[in-house]
């Protein structure tokens, strides 16, 4: 019998009285390992009403004892950190190692959770004006709630609900419907870990639920991350609902590479940050800016490439896995062969990629195009599959220029031997997210990942300094204290220390 997925209302797994159901597949056979529910009004409506019933209790309780239930949820992930990776392996493909990689960095996010007291600090300042003083407190402001994309169904989410809940707000997540396997095992872990019922809500659906979670005049802030079209919409509708929203949407990343930089590490890095995870990742390298002499490192690209192969999640000699679904290697295929047909040299072509014992997985192999223009729809889309452009320019400003005129701003790295050019790089780009020497730049969780342009529609980001920012309300005091305000009489002794 297959599995059903449930949901987790008022801190109780429960079975979902849905007749709307999803199938829940493994993306390197097609086979089907579940069925998720698409949550019913009743079951939306008690959602909704326990996170803000929750609220009132859970605001009150001392930040650091929200820190302590991060700090025990954190030791939690660790010690079930391969039971984890291994379930989130089943149902988006990706390899194992890659798995373990998607829930190492959601649990450095939980640890930065944990930090919640010094990062809510407010300000004081004595004496504003005479007698006066000024101070600031951080309050939480509700409830908030995430739109969580498949390709990482265990760190996106520990981007989202753990700091919202270390600042005192209730949390309803509303996760892929292609991958709910993860997020209810990060549930589970949640409320061992000692989380009060109530405090996390977990629903699953499509654009229905999603729509009722963007108009409930109680949810007060709205983390999401996905596609461009889907992430304007969350944007808009969030926003004309009067609602704080963080939405993270399309990329089109580029590596600049200059000539004095160290080969053998461009063309390492290249090639795993272009097809690791099947290119499915937001900060994935999708085009390579080659500049002068450079060029001349194409056919060695080329070459390594050719050597990265598919394969299921436990084939240690897999480079990466399968696309997440049968639509999505369609559409990558699609666009290669739009490729060619604008004029592009494909130098490696994937389309035709068999795994030996998957024959009916949705596998592409690693696809280089060179001679790429501006104008040709692979570059112009965020293609989300293990192909990588190549474009050759004349100097670093014309690399810049050429980043700079992308719609797409959300992570770029340059590879030079020359810090010069690097700070000119950082300096000038117009990009979020910026490595050098470094190909996939996503920041540790004490700083925020900070897409730019197309790539991120609202004001704050997402975990770091920014997500306290974004979770939380700011309340300023000015307060005065009369003289003959202190008490007095025969019998009272103030001391002043």
């Amino acid at each position: 019998m297959t599995h059903k997925v449930q949901q987790y209302i008022g801190g109780e797994f429960v079975d979902s009285s849905s007749t709307h159901w999803l199938e829940v597949t493994n993306p390197a056979t097609n086979e089907v390992i579940a069925q998720v529910p698409c949550a019913t009004e009743s079951e939306m409506n008690a959602a909704i009403t326990d996170a803000s019933q929750t609220f009132k209790q859970w605001k009150e309780v001392a930040a650091p004892e929200r820190a302590r239930l991060m700090l025990r949820y954190q030791h939690l992930l660790k010690e079930h950190h391969d039971d984890i990776a291994i379930l989130l392996s089943s149902e988006t493909g990706k390899t194992l190692a890659d798995a373990k990689g998607d829930v190492w960095r959601g649990i450095e996010v939980v640890e930065q959770a944990a930090n919640i007291c010094s990062s809510m600090m407010g300000e004081t300042v004595e004496n504003v004006a005479t007698n006066i003083d000024g101070y600031s407190y951080i309050q939480p402001l509700g409830v908030c709630a995430g739109i969580t994309p498949f390709n990482f169904p265990a760190m996106i989410p520990l981007w989202m609900f753990p700091m919202a809940i270390a600042c005192g707000n209730t949390f309803i997540l509303k996760p892929s419907e292609q991958v709910p396997l993860t997020a209810m095992k990060l549930a589970q872990l949640f409320e061992k870990a000692g989380a009060p019922k109530g405090v996390l809500q977990i629903v699953h659906g499509k654009k229905e639920q999603v729509d009722r979670i963007l108009t409930e005049p109680s949810v007060r802030a709205i983390s999401f991350v996905g596609s461009v079209s889907v992430g304007e919409y969350i944007y808009k509708t969030g926003t004309d609902n009067l609602k704080r929203v963080q939405s993270f949407a399309g990329a089109k990343n580029h590596m600049v590479i200059m000539p004095d930089a160290n080969k053998n590490q461009v063309i390492s890095n290249l090639v795993g940050a272009s097809v690791g995870a099947a290119g499915q990742r937001c900060m994935a390298i999708s085009v390579a800016v080659f500049i002068g002499e450079s060029k001349q490192w194409i056919p060695e690209l080329q070459e390594q490439l050719s050597h990265i192969h598919p394969g299921a999640w436990d084939d240690e000699r897999a480079g990466y896995g399968p696309l997440i679904s049968a639509q999505a290697k369609q559409r990558v295929l699609d666009l290669i062969d739009e490729g060619k047909a604008s004029g592009a040299h494909c130098l490696l072509d994937g389309s035709a990629c068999e795994v030996e014992g998957h024959p009916n997985g949705n596998w592409v192999g690693p696809t280089l195009f060179s001679q790429v223009t501006t104008k040709m729809s692979i570059y112009q889309q965020e293609i989300f599959g293990p192909v990588l452009l190549t474009i050759e320019v004349d100097s670093l400003d014309e690399a810049i220029e050429l980043v700079n005129a992308n719609p797409y701003g959300n992570g770029t790295s340059i590879f030079t031997a020359s810090g010069a050019a690097a700070r000119k790089y950082q300096h000038n780009i117009e990009v979020g997210n910026v490595g050098i020497n470094v190909s996939i730049p996503v920041p540790l969780p004490f700083f925020s990942f900070t897409g730019w342009k197309g790539s991120f529609y609202g004001d704050l980001h997402a975990y770091g300094k920014q997500a306290v920012r974004f979770y939380t309300e700011t309340k300023t005091v000015t307060a005065r204290w009369f003289d003959d305000d202190i008490p007095s009489g025969p019998n009272m002794t103030i001391q002043f220390r």
